[in-house]
């Protein structure tokens, strides 16, 4: 999958990638996607949110993150 979708410019939200050059960024599409699972009203309250636009932030997002167990007891990170 390509990540057409995702830009960076130093100038603009401090260089944290958004989506096709507006002030929206990779994180505000994920609360987004996670505040409105349905597509429909997500799509009422942020009409320039196109479905691909969820799909790459989800998959950049992915890809950022590290690929480590951590246990939910509390207990020491485990790799």
């Amino acid at each position: 999958m390509t990540l057409d979708r995702i830009t960076t410019d130093p100038g603009q939200m401090n260089g944290q990638p958004c989506l096709r050059g507006m002030r929206l960024t990779v994180r505000r599409v994920l609360e987004i996607a996670a505040l409105y699972p349905d597509s429909t009203e997500r799509k009422q309250e942020f009409p320039e949110l196109e479905d691909e636009d969820v799909r790459q932030a989800l998959h950049y997002a992915a890809l950022h993150l590290p690929d480590q167990i951590i246990s939910l007891s509390g207990d020491a990170l485990v790799a």
